[in-house]
């Protein structure tokens, strides 16, 4: 695919575009960069980690150099430790290797490299290594003999990609100009005073056309007119079939080209796939860690499908950002899980082939019996959240910002933590009496609320008749109101239709998903009750026999409640009471309250006021059920019983 370099060289960033699509930054800020020779001087030995730390003068931090990065300085192999080869105040001459991150100050090595276009010049290496990536067996052989003949003595060569089908011409040359640049660094050291810098790639356009120019390179676009000439020198042969042009448009460079917008996208963790898919990228202190869900995606004919598309199109996206943010370390990748064996290998091999081109070499280590995929990525350089990420000032870079327990948390759980409340908890705080003066806990946790106990209250009896009566009355039987029990009562629930083929319907079955989601836009109610409308169904057809059931299973529930309030009207005293004189005007009966089996048992006695009309209604009663009393047959058992006591 086509690509081009943006290069800003005022603030020193550039951008690698693949498609117009950002796909790596070139950044070259900051106090220490990759590169950097220093002449240091050491501050401390530390033994016990085979470690020194050395002062090169620009910050506080001191460089971190481990025994096995010393290179030329261990003298002799083998040695017992680092105080053998090293000692405070000692001057040497490292080069900086990674730069700082967070706290820890920049990483040293002994181990000298000065790269050029074609060539990378290790003064205290070995040998003529070749890079990898030239395949063919008779160009090996050819630079191979090229670098033994060429290479200075005491020294290493190391030929990278791009001298692939270079002349001998052009290799000496590239050689020459590494050859003299040590010579200078040697030079300077010898005269400079540590700690002090002796070199560094001033010229960014070079480093970057030097380590990013490949064949698919088709445009390089620079701030001004005065670096095309610098970039087509560089150039040389491969000039003509590149575009070098200067930026003249109204807006800025890095705005133009999306470079800043690429850059802001970096920054958040949610990195979203063409299908409806996305992936979660958090860094931590230790690792980074990289979630795939397959979001809104369901095109696929089935589930296995779904979860391999989704895996590979991450396994793309991943291999691009970790270029783009520049993602070292240890890497832990989540994908979807799949149980085929076969699908595995399968993202594995195509999650190499997306990583085969990345300059950091990443490493697949293996894939977890978890389903996780491990790697491995050379740091090279900060990462993108060090080089624009800022600690947030409120909780540090935390992501959350801390609320201690105070007074401002004293208040309702509904309110606090946004659930909503059961009816039977609802119920249960409705029946706590305001006062608490009447109320008595039960066994089992239930409330009684509202009892009043019946007063002693013995009418005197009918002497001047002779008749003493005695009436029953039955406990009159009231329907629960939902004002006086503060009951809740649940909202009907709304029918809603959802078409979906047999393909849909077994991918949201098999990863949990809720039909609603292909409903635009969304219900605002939440008290849905979804019909899936399969082919060849009518919707008002399935939703009307919805409301058939709903209503039969309405009907059975309001059964069962009308049931359960019959037996406990049957289970409940009855008060029996003396019929009162001519005299008295009120008389005290029981009244219960009968409930549903569903609510908590409350029986309230309360007084019933009767007037003088209702007497003559009482004696009829008593005289209608004595009546009834003498119409009923006789026992025969009794009969007997009153014929032998009689003989």
């Amino acid at each position: 695919m086509p690509q081009q370099i943006v290069i800003s060289e005022q603030l020193r960033i550039a951008a690698l575009l693949t498609d117009e699509r950002v796909d790596e930054l070139i950044v070259a800020q900051g106090r220490y960069q990759i590169g950097d020779v220093y002449l240091g001087t050491v501050e401390n030995v530390l033994p016990g980690i085979d470690a020194a730390f050395v002062n090169i003068g620009e910050s506080e931090k001191n460089g971190f150099i481990h025994v096995t990065d010393l290179g030329p300085l261990r003298l002799k192999k083998g040695a017992a430790g680092i105080t053998e080869l090293l000692e405070p105040r000692q001057q040497v001459l490292v080069q900086v290797m990674k730069e700082p991150t967070g706290s820890k100050g920049p990483r040293l090595t002994g181990n000298l490299a000065l790269p050029g276009r074609y060539l990378v010049l290790q003064p205290h290496g070995q040998g003529v290594n070749i890079s990898r990536r030239i395949n063919s067996e008779g160009e090996r052989n050819r630079l191979r003999a090229l670098g033994v003949l060429v290479k200075p003595p005491g020294a290493g060569l190391l030929i990278r990609t791009e001298a692939d089908g270079i002349s001998e011409d052009l290799l000496i040359d590239d050689l020459e100009v590494l050859l003299r640049q040590w010579e200078a660094i040697q030079q300077a050291a010898d005269n400079a005073l540590p700690p002090v810098l002796l070199n560094r790639d001033e010229d960014f356009i070079h480093r970057v056309l030097r380590d990013h120019v490949g064949p698919d390179l088709v445009r390089v676009v620079v701030n001004d007119a005065a670096a095309i000439e610098r970039v087509s020198s560089f150039l040389g042969q491969e000039g003509p079939n590149v575009l070098v042009e200067a930026h003249n448009e109204s807006t800025e460079l890095l705005e133009h080209y999306r470079v800043n917008a690429a850059i802001r996208d970096a920054l958040k963790p949610r990195v979203d796939l063409p299908s409806g898919g996305y992936v979660i990228i958090e860094p931590t202190e230790a690792l980074t860690v990289i979630d795939v869900n397959s979001g809104s995606f369901t095109r696929s004919a089935n589930a296995r499908q779904t979860v391999l598309w989704t895996n590979c199109e991450a396994a793309i996206e991943i291999a691009r950002q970790l270029k783009l943010r520049n993602i070292g370390g240890v890497i832990i990748i989540d994908f979807i899980d799949m149980e085929s064996r076969r699908d595995q290998l399968q993202l594995l091999e195509h999650f190499t082939a997306a990583v085969r081109d990345d300059a950091a070499r990443p490493q697949i280590a293996q894939l977890t019996e978890l389903g996780l995929v491990e790697l491995t990525r050379k740091r090279q350089g900060q990462n993108i959240y060090e080089l624009f990420g800022r600690a947030c000032p409120a909780c540090g870079g935390l992501g959350h910002v801390a609320v201690l327990p105070g007074k401002d948390l004293l208040q309702p759980l509904a309110m606090a933590t946004g659930l909503v409340r059961s009816a039977a908890a609802a119920r249960a705080e409705a029946q706590v009496p305001a006062d608490g003066g009447n109320g008595r806990r039960r066994r089992g946790g239930r409330i009684r609320t509202g009892a009043v106990e019946l007063p002693a209250h013995t009418p005197p009896s009918d002497v001047a008749n002779g008749v003493e009566s005695t009436t029953s009355v039955e406990p009159e039987r009231q329907e629960p109101s939902a004002s006086s029990e503060g009951v809740i009562r649940r909202q009907e629930p709304e029918l809603v239709a959802v078409p979906m083929d047999s393909g849909q319907e077994e991918v949201f079955a098999w990863l949990g998903l809720n039909p609603l989601l292909l409903i635009e836009p969304p219900p605002e109610n939440d008290n849905l009750l979804v019909r899936v409308v399969r082919p060849g169904e009518d919707a008002e057809s399935v939703l009307e026999e919805a409301r058939e059931q709903l209503s039969a299973s309405s009907n059975r529930r309001r059964r069962r409640g009308r049931g359960g309030g019959r037996g406990a009207g049957r289970g409940a005293p009855e008060a029996s009471v003396e019929t009162p004189s001519s005299n008295d005007t009120e008389v005290v009966v029981q009244q219960a309250k009968v409930v549903a089996k569903n609510e908590p048992l409350s029986v309230q006695i309360t007084p019933l006021e009767v007037d003088h009309s209702s007497s003559s209604a009482s004696v009829e009663t008593v005289s209608s059920i004595s009546e009834q009393q003498e119409s009923e047959p006789e026992d025969p058992r009794r009969r007997r019983r009153r014929s032998s006591a009689a003989g």
